[in-house]
C-alpha cells in the first residue's frame, strides 16, 4: 500500500495499480495530471474580444490575439480574479508572477510563442482532496494564454495524413489556468476521481464551466511506471489533450501496460509526448518530449510584474464559497452518512436539501437513502424541506413503507403537497403485524419447492416471496419486515 503524502500531511491509504509481467516482477503506476481550464471571462486575457464557443471562425479576433506587428497586451483584472480564486480554492499561496514569452513554432499560434507563466507563477502549493480521502499536491496553478484552433482535413482528422488543415484563432488569447499536479496518483480511478472533483471546484468557484466536451477543461496525463515497493520514478510518456473522464482510464491503463511490456522486454521508455486513439484503444507517438530549454522562455516586455493586493487576495478568500470537501465533511458530521453517500449527495448538489430537512426534524438515513436513490438535482421540482422531512419521518415510524415513501415522495416532486394528505389519498396505511404475518405464510405455502430452497440457505429466492407479498397487499407491505419474516420462519 502506498501513501499519498503532500507539504500538508498524509492522506488515505491508497492501493496502487500494479502490472506484472511475465517474470513475475509487479510495477507501479505514477500518474501526475496537467489540467488546462478555459476561465469564464467575457473577453481574452490581453485584448477585449469575446471570450466565446461556437462563433463563426476568426470572428473573435483582432491584432492583439493574432500578434499584429504593433499591437500591445492589456491583461484582463477578471483573468487574475478569477485564477486566485480556483488557486485559493487548491489551498495553494498566491504569489508575484511574471509572464514570459514561451517560444514555439505551430500554425495555430499566431505569434509563435505563448504567453504563459514559467518560474514565477501566480498560484503555487496547493492540494486537492477527494471524495475517498485521499489527497493529491498542486505543484502550481499559473496562468496562460489558449492557441487556436486546428482542423484536420482527410486521412482520419490526423496531421500526417491531413488533405489540408484550416485554422480558427477564435480560441487564441483564451485565457487559461494550467493546473499541474504532483505525481500522487496511483490508479487510474483515482485520476478520474481527481478531474471529477477538480471540475467541482471549478464549478463551484465560477472559475470555468469545465465543459470537456467544448475544450474548455482538457487534461494531460503524464504515465510512469516503477517496480513494486520502491520510491525511485521511473521515465514518463504524456497523453496529450484527453477531453473525456472514460479516455483518462482507458489511456492511462493502457499506457501503463505498454510501458510494462518494454521494460519486460529489456528495452528503455522514451520521454514523449503521446496521443490517445480512443477508436483504436491505444496510444500513438506524437513528439519527442520537450524540455523548458527547448521553449527559450524569456520574460514579456510587454507586461509589468503581477503582483496582487495583500486586500485583494483576503477578499478573494472571503467570497469563496463552501467547496465540496467541505461540504462532505458538514454533511457527513451532521448525518453520519459514510463516505460514498456523502461523496453522491453533494455530487448532486443535495446536500442543502438534506440538511435543511434534518433541521425540519427529518430522520437522517432514510433523507440520506431517498436524495442518494431517488432524487436528483436537477429534478426536486416542488419537493420542500419540510416536506421532505416529513416523508423520512412517516417512513422511520412504519407509517410508510419504503415502497410507499419512494412513491409519496414522487408526487411531491411533480406537485408539492401535504405528505400525510397524498399517503391517505393513496390508501397507506401501515398492516397491522397480524395481517402481515398471514400474508408471509400464504407466500410460502403458494409455492413450497421454492420455500425449501430458501431454507436451504438460497438467499436469492427471497425476492421472489417479498414480490408475493407486496402484489398480495397491493404494495403496503414492508420489505425490510417481510424479509425479518422470512428468515424468521426458515429459523424454525
Amino acid at each position: 500500500m502506498t501513501f499519498l503524502t503532500t507539504d500538508a500531511g498524509v492522506g488515505t491509504i491508497v492501493e496502487p495499480f500494479t502490472v506484472t509481467d511475465p517474470s513475475g516482477q509487479a510495477w507501479e503506476l505514477v500518474v501526475g495530471l496537467e489540467v488546462h481550464c478555459e476561465l469564464a471571462t467575457a473577453t481574452k486575457i490581453f485584448c477585449g474580444c469575446a471570450n466565446e464557443f461556437g462563433s463563426e471562425p476568426n470572428t473573435n479576433v483582432c491584432p492583439v490575439c493574432l500578434g499584429l506587428p504593433g499591437s500591445l497586451p492589456v491583461l484582463n483584472r477578471q483573468v487574475v480574479e478569477l485564477a486566485m480564486r480556483l488557486g485559493r480554492a487548491l489551498r495553494c499561496r498566491v504569489e508575484p508572477s511574471v509572464f514570459h514569452r514561451k517560444n514555439y513554432f505551430y500554425p495555430d499560434m499566431p505569434k509563435d510563442y505563448q504567453v504563459s507563466q514559467y518560474d514565477r507563477p501566480i498560484n503555487v502549493d496547493g492540494e486537492l482532496e477527494l471524495p475517498d480521502g485521499s489527497v493529491v499536491g498542486i505543484e502550481r496553478a499559473h496562468l496562460e494564454e489558449d492557441t487556436g484552433k486546428s482542423t484536420h482535413v482527410g486521412g482520419g482528422g490526423r496531421i500526417h495524413d491531413a488533405l489540408h488543415s484550416l485554422v480558427d484563432y477564435n480560441r487564441a488569447g483564451v485565457p487559461l489556468v494550467e493546473i499541474v499536479g504532483r505525481p500522487h496518483i496511483r490508479t487510474p480511478e483515482q485520476a478520474r476521481a481527481y478531474v471529477q472533483e477538480l471540475r467541482a471546484v471549478l464549478l463551484a468557484t465560477g472559475a470555468s464551466d469545465a465543459k470537456m466536451e467544448e475544450g474548455s477543461m482538457r487534461v494531460d496525463a503524464n504515465v510512469s511506471m516503477r517496480r513494486a515497493g520502491t520510491d525511485e520514478l521511473g521515465t514518463r510518456c504524456e497523453i496529450k489533450n484527453l477531453n473525456s473522464t472514460r479516455s483518462l482510464v482507458r489511456a492511462i491503463e493502457y499506457e501503463a501496460r505498454r510501458q510494462v511490456d518494454l521494460l519486460s522486454a529489456g528495452e528503455r521508455i522514451v520521454q514523449q509526448t503521446r496521443h490517445w486513439d480512443e477508436a483504436e484503444g491505444r496510444t500513438h507517438t506524437l513528439r519527442s518530449k520537450e524540455e523548458a530549454d527547448d521553449y527559450r522562455y524569456f520574460p514579456e516586455p510587454d507586461l509589468v510584474p503581477l503582483e496582487p493586493a495583500a486586500e485583494w487576495v483576503a477578499a478573494v478568500d472571503a467570497a469563496l464559497p463552501p467547496l465540496p470537501a467541505a461540504r462532505r465533511r458538514a454533511l457527513s458530521d451532521r448525518t453520519g452518512a459514510e463516505q460514498a453517500t456523502a461523496a453522491l449527495v453533494v455530487e448532486r448538489d443535495l446536500d442543502a436539501l438534506v440538511l435543511t430537512a434534518v433541521d425540519a426534524g427529518g430522520d437522517p438515513d432514510r433523507l440520506l437513502t431517498r436524495a442518494a436513490n431517488d432524487l436528483a438535482a436537477a429534478d426536486v421540482g416542488a419537493l420542500t424541506a419540510p416536506a421532505f422531512a416529513a416523508v423520512s419521518r412517516m417512513e422511520a415510524d412504519g407509517a410508510l413503507t419504503a415502497t410507499q415513501a419512494k412513491v409519496v415522495l414522487a408526487e411531491l416532486v411533480a406537485g408539492g403537497g401535504d405528505p400525510q394528505a397524498i399517503a391517505a389519498a393513496r390508501g397507506f396505511e401501515a398492516m397491522g403485524e397480524d395481517e402481515l404475518a398471514a400474508a408471509v405464510d400464504a407466500a410460502v405455502a403458494s409455492d413450497p419447492a421454492a420455500w425449501q430452497r430458501f431454507v436451504d440457505g438460497d438467499p436469492k429466492v427471497a425476492g421472489l416471496f417479498v414480490g408475493k407479498v407486496m402484489k398480495a397487499t397491493s404494495g403496503k407491505a414492508d420489505g425490510k419486515a417481510v424479509n425479518a419474516l422470512l428468515r424468521q420462519r426458515a429459523a424454525g
